[in-house]
């Protein structure tokens, strides 16, 4: 998780102040010490942090309080308000328009990453429909053409460039011109950078800017400077309309607050934030997101979002057995594939409320290794085992056994891969007896749950959640949200196969066994425990 240190500590003092008895100014007090304390040790500029508990302390002034305000609740809500103003420039960010040609040229410092953003922005902007392509305009950089067409070829979005022409504007226009024949929407030109803002950076922007006549410009920062970005975004600033502000590098990096705080302080927008080098690991900037997951509240409309860009509601054949109450092995594959198609885990579960903090810190590659031997059992199935609904393993066990050899997995491991299908069958039966839901989810629409059915569901998935969690959610009431959001919002996906992801992904601790994580049933497969990871 991005800033994870830094989101810890919030969450720990947030914690203390709802476990406190009584509210008074000396609680108050010691609570925005120990959140002053974490922010500037992410670098904070100190005059933000001395804002920040200024506005706090006239918002929850105990001497013109009314009687009876939960004083737990004013402070809770101040909190995440000033966290949120401190990365909020309040500036409406950059979206292409589809159906016309968006150029947008990308500048910044050498060692920002600015070619590995480029390839991710492209492919960001592929999922969400829109034809992208790339144009490799570095050519003061050795390698940089080969690095843009590796990443280029293995995201699968069209490139130009070129080994022999010098003039980075000439490629700039000539790959302009080759594209927009070609009616592409989202068209991303790379630049050269250089180790410091000289004069040469600046006059070399400015001649591709004239022969490309971007419609926007984007820079990319360097997150592990801390507060020294303000003045960087500010040079460039004023040396070429900058539209959006990239930050990269924030996988775990402790400057990182200090880094966005202060580009925000200039008034530009973030947009995205890097972090980490695989294509997924860039993130969408919404400040209000952003601060809910630091303090572990999830954000499950970034879920529905993510979820929405899987277009899991156009499977019709899904949404059919879903309304009859059926629910195989096949259609647990493919929702399996879908979620390891949305990105790293850690990302996905971040979004989640409730999830406890050690399996967030847990690394990626033992949950991606669990799904990848769950889909490996499946792929070593046949077409009557895939389209049951597993009563046929009872039946003839020695289909158990040949699966295990074929795939290389115990037997032990595939009865507990068709013990955790049982469950989500299960759950399907119940959300089947909801006809409206289904009904409003091929029409992309959220359906009326019926009030008796969703406490049946509820009581469903309380039982199949490890206890830890569900303390976690805020018990039952927590869970009652939550699937109120599920059936409820989101848009087209989000009450759907929206919905249904969200729940599996919640439901992915009982797919471990034995040993793991307290409370989750063990990501990591047997003995997973709580080993960290770092994405890279």
């Amino acid at each position: 998780m991005v800033l994870a240190e830094l989101g810890g500590k919030l969450k720990n003092a947030v914690r203390s102040l709802m476990q406190e008895s009584a509210i008074d100014e000396k609680v108050l007090d010691q609570f925005l010490k120990e959140i002053s304390l974490a922010l500037l040790e992410a670098d904070v500029n100190v005059r933000l942090v001395q804002s920040l508990r200024t506005n706090i302390k006239k918002i929850v002034n105990f001497d013109e309080l009314a009687a009876g305000v939960n004083k737990k609740r004013l402070i809770d809500k101040a909190i995440y308000d000033e966290l949120v103003k401190l990365v909020d420039p309040g500036v409406e960010p950059y979206k292409p328009v589809k159906g016309k040609p968006n150029v947008i040229m990308f500048v910044g410092l050498q060692g920002a990453g600015k070619t590995t953003t480029c390839t991710k922005l492209a492919h960001h902007y592929q999922r969400k429909g829109y034809k992208t392509c790339l144009i490799a305009g570095d050519t003061f950089r050795a390698g940089a053409f080969d690095q843009l067409k590796q990443n280029a070829t293995k995201a699968k979005i069209p490139y130009y460039g070129s080994y022999t022409e010098n003039d980075p504007a000439v490629l700039a226009k000539e790959g302009i011109e080759k594209f927009k024949k070609e009616n592409f929407e989202v068209i991303i030109v790379d630049t050269s950078g250089r180790h410091k803002q000289e004069q040469a950076l600046f006059d070399e922007m400015k001649q591709i800017a004239e022969a490309a006549n971007p419609d926007h410009y984007i820079f990319v920062m360097d997150g592990t400077i801390g507060q020294a970005a303000e003045l960087q975004a500010r040079a460039f600033k004023d040396a070429v309309p900058i539209g959006s502000i990239i930050v990269t590098k924030l996988d775990g990096h402790a400057k990182g607050g200090g880094a966005i705080s202060a580009v925000a302080a200039t008034g530009s927008p973030i947009i995205f934030i890097g972090t980490g080098e695989h294509i997924h690991d860039l993130d969408s900037f919404i400040p209000r997101s952003f601060v809910s997951k630091l303090l572990g509240r999830g954000d499950l409309g970034g879920l529905m979002e993510t979820v929405k860009d899987m277009k899991l509601d156009q499977n019709k054949n899904l949404l059919k057995n879903l309304e009859q109450g059926v629910f195989t092995i096949r259609d647990m594959r493919d929702q399996l594939q879908t979620i390891t198609s949305m990105g790293p885990m850690s990302k996905i579960m971040s979004m989640m409320p409730g999830i406890p903090e050690e399996l967030l810190q847990m690394g990626d590659k033992e949950g991606s290794v669990r799904l990848k031997r769950f889909l490996c059992m499946m792929d070593s199935m046949n077409d009557a085992e895939l389209d049951s609904d597993g009563k046929i393993f009872s039946q003839q066990p020695n289909r158990i056994y040949r699966i295990a050899k074929g795939s290389g997995t115990a037997v032990r491991e595939v009865e507990e891969m068709l013990l955790q299908f049982k469950k989500f069958a299960d759950m399907v039966k119940t959300m089947g007896a909801n006809k409206s839901l289904f009904k409003g989810m091929a029409q992309g629409k959220p359906g009326r749950v019926n009030p008796n059915q969703l406490a049946q569901m509820q009581s469903q998935m309380s039982k199949m959640m490890p206890p830890g969690m569900m303390q976690q959610m805020g018990g039952m009431g927590g869970l009652q949200n939550m699937m109120q959001q599920m059936m409820g919002g989101g848009g087209p996906g989000g009450a759907g196969g929206g919905g249904l992801q969200n729940m599996m992904q919640q439901l992915m601790g009982g797919m471990g066994g034995a040993g793991g994580l307290p409370g989750m049933g063990g990501m990591g497969g047997r003995g997973g425990g709580a080993g960290r990871g770092r994405r890279r």
